[in-house]
């Protein structure tokens, strides 16, 4: 043990550090971790931006095949990673003797063997449904063996976490063998805009001072909503002069695409791209917003950028779903059907009424303040430790 701590080895296939959920949420975990007292050792992939984070080693595995970058969800190349994992955490484990491996998504697996050969006890952490990555058939055969094989892991895991209700409740239909917790996600950053950065976001964004800046920040993927967003954009242009649309995220050529489409409908002036934004300056562009939007179509996991809205104080539109009533509800937000017509008119009415976007942003930020704030994340997670 190191000065007396419990060590504990935690197992990540995905890239850290990047500004994406899963890698986010890892690196508030392990951080929480050693904030609570353990002596935590981060095993992960020789892929993102460097990053030190007190009382956590990060340790990385090789890069035989020179890649800069690996898709979200389960691959060949994280195949190839997830043994090399195995073979690193094996000597790890061997050499410091962890009390806990705990590992992540398709990392858990690699983590209960590690676990099982060296008498540890083993935590699965649970951050997405395999279902709402899919799109074609073969894609639909990897994530259904994927999900047989979630379903192995959490059947002999000691502890296992879900990141939202959606998920937990997942976890306990597949039999879970020991508890199942929800510790729930936190805003992507800890990070409080200044009034001054918040005005220079603002003055950044708008053409015009009676603006009403409508902000969406996500991925282009299809279940994040994003073609439903685009089709409610011509109906709320044509009834709104006011309407200024920001959206936050995607890669190069899915902005070429979309701006492309844009111009089809020559509303391509009312709509910024700014790419995507360091969850610390982001924070000031979302208090820069007057209304902000989730127009989600599928998956149970949380979406993660409601707790940043939450924490912006803002006025929300999200489609009326249960990935989106995970976190919110009718105090913060105005739920609409998914459908382009119904999320419009949602977020028309909002431009149109001034004191119902106030009250509704405040009471998001009511909520963040109440529940989906660090110390608490903290809280769970070393009382799902001490569990065990």
């Amino acid at each position: 043990m190191a000065d007396g701590r419990e060590r504990i080895l935690f197992i990540s296939s995905q890239p850290f550090f990047q500004w994406r959920g899963s890698p986010i949420r890892v690196g508030f975990n392990v951080q929480a971790l050693a904030e609570t007292g353990y002596a935590v050792d981060l095993l992960t992939l020789p892929l993102g931006a460097p990053r030190e984070i007190p009382g956590v080693r990060i340790l990385r595995v090789g890069n035989p095949l020179r890649l800069n970058n690996i898709a979200i969800g389960p691959s060949l190349s994280k195949l190839l990673f997830d043994a090399l994992l195995f073979f690193r955490g094996l000597v790890l484990a061997v050499r410091n003797r962890y009390k806990v491996v705990h590992g992540v998504e398709d990392a858990g697996l690699v983590a209960l063997a590690i676990a099982r050969l060296t008498g540890a006890k083993f935590v699965f952490e649970k951050h997405s449904d395999p279902a709402s990555y899919r799109k074609k058939a073969l894609r639909n055969l990897v994530m259904a063996s994927y999900a047989a094989v979630e379903r192995f892991m959490v059947r002999r895991a000691d502890a296992t976490i879900g990141t939202g209700p959606g998920l937990v409740a997942q976890a306990e239909k597949l039999g879970a063998r020991g508890p199942v917790h929800h510790i729930f996600d936190i805003p992507s950053s800890l990070a409080r805009a200044a009034p001054d950065q918040v005005e220079a976001a603002r003055r950044k964004l708008v053409r015009a001072p009676g603006d009403i800046l409508v902000l969406y920040v996500g991925s282009f993927a299809a279940y994040q909503g994003i073609d439903l967003m685009f089709d409610a954009m011509p109906p709320v242009f044509r009834r709104s002069a006011r309407a200024r649309w920001v959206v936050v995220g995607g890669a190069p050529l899915e902005i070429e695409q979309r701006k492309a489409w844009l111009a089809n409908w020559n509303i391509e002036e009312r709509v910024a791209f700014p790419g995507k934004i360091h969850p610390d300056e982001l924070a000031a562009c979302l208090e820069a917003a007057d209304i902000l939007l989730s127009p989600r179509i599928s998956g149970v996991n949380t979406p993660l950028k409601l707790l940043d809205y939450c924490k912006a104080g803002r006025a929300i539109v999200a489609t009326d779903n249960s990935a989106n009533r995970q976190i919110l509800n009718e105090e913060c937000a105005l739920f609409a059907p998914p459908g382009p017509e119904a999320f419009a008119d949602a977020i028309l009415r909002l431009i149109e009424d001034n004191a119902l976007r106030e009250r509704l942003g405040r009471g998001a930020f009511r909520l963040f303040e109440e529940k989906y704030n660090y110390g608490r994340f903290k809280e769970l997670l070393a009382a799902c430790y001490a569990g065990l």
